[in-house]
């Protein structure tokens, strides 16, 4: 659909991501035009808060409702294929959180239905959308710095073995990589000339058996490699560190960031480089989601489907999987 007036936005979920994505809209003065959630007390409260439109009594009806344009899925990414078939299915554009769906053959299935269906498909992986990170792409397109030969990921957080929670439960899809290992391989993917197709790894596994930590390693057949060290349980800085052959660069924060430091080896001068805010996350999100189903821009899932590739790959291999794979 190629067309020049906003887009009608529907969000499935109400909870935090779902309040930044209304707080997104009218940072750009605009409202969200309808939301629905599996409680609809939970949705009315919601559309109070933000001024919404239409509140649905079942939230399946935004799939057909022809005043919606495009969705935000914000619901466990257990749930995402499902919501997919329906939305695509009935050429809605499609936005979904992280991780975009549990493995690789969902995700082809969802581009196909996409393509069918003429509409955009795209994950809400806010580092595809940060200003900071194209400027640093232009910045090691210059040359510079060199080539970049090794990429250090740390992501971590200390969470309790509450095992009815949303990290450790297998029935909602629990564990380090769909929950904050999605966010290191993106950013790697980002940065490398191709993806990875040597990967070495170890886990540790929680007692519900899903994957609690996991250490990394990768390497692309140009020889770029990458380390990457995630944990649930394990309080980490979220940190990269992007070695190049005249320098490096460090992104702290990395998910949101608008900061980074250069770092030149020879003459060792640090530049601080700074682009984009942190607190308009969602709204470089929605605004490269509207222009790419305008015609103007690129929400290309290649990158996704590399880390989708990866994620699935490890989980066969650290024998991690949930009741919809079965």
């Amino acid at each position: 659909m190629k067309e020049n007036r906003q887009l009608r936005w529907a969000v499935l979920g109400a909870g935090v991501i779902a309040n930044e994505m209304a707080q997104a809209l009218r940072a750009m003065g605009r409202t969200l035009d309808a939301v629905g959630s599996r409680t609809y007390e939970k949705a009315a409260a919601f559309a109070e808060t933000y001024g919404v439109k239409k509140v649905y009594a079942d939230y399946h009806q935004m799939f057909t409702d022809p005043d919606i344009d495009a969705i935000y899925l914000t619901t466990p990414h257990n749930t995402h294929m499902a919501y997919l078939e329906q939305a695509l299915s009935q050429g809605k554009h499609v936005l979904c959180e992280k991780s975009i769906t549990l493995n690789s053959a969902e995700l082809d299935r969802a581009m196909k239905l996409a393509e069918e269906h003429h509409v955009v498909l795209a994950e809400a992986m806010t580092i595809y959308h940060m200003p900071l990170y194209r400027v640093l792409r232009e910045r090691l397109a210059s040359g510079e710095l060199g080539k970049v030969n090794l990429i250090q990921l740390n992501f971590g957080s200390f969470k309790d073995y509450d095992m009815s929670n949303r990290f450790f439960n297998r029935d909602l899809a629990g564990g380090a990589m769909l929950d904050i290992g999605v966010y290191a391989l993106s950013l790697a993917r980002l940065f490398l000339d191709s993806s990875p197709d040597q990967v070495k790894s170890f886990v540790r596994k929680a007692p519900t058996g899903v994957d609690e930590s996991a250490v990394l390693s990768m390497m692309n057949r140009e020889g770029q490699l990458v380390s990457a060290t995630l944990s649930l349980h394990s309080k980490q800085p979220k940190r990269a560190v992007i070695s190049c052959e005249r320098g490096y660069i460090e992104i702290m924060e990395y998910p949101r960031a608008d900061e980074a430091v250069i770092v030149d080896a020879a003459a060792g001068a640090r530049e601080t480089v700074r682009a984009g805010e942190t607190a308009r996350a969602l709204v470089y999100e929605l605004e490269d989601m509207e222009a790419a189903v305008r015609g103007e821009g690129d929400m290309s899932l290649s990158c996704t489907a590399d880390v989708m590739e990866l994620m699935t790959a490890l989980r066969r291999e650290w024998g991690v999987s949930y009741p919809e794979e079965a």
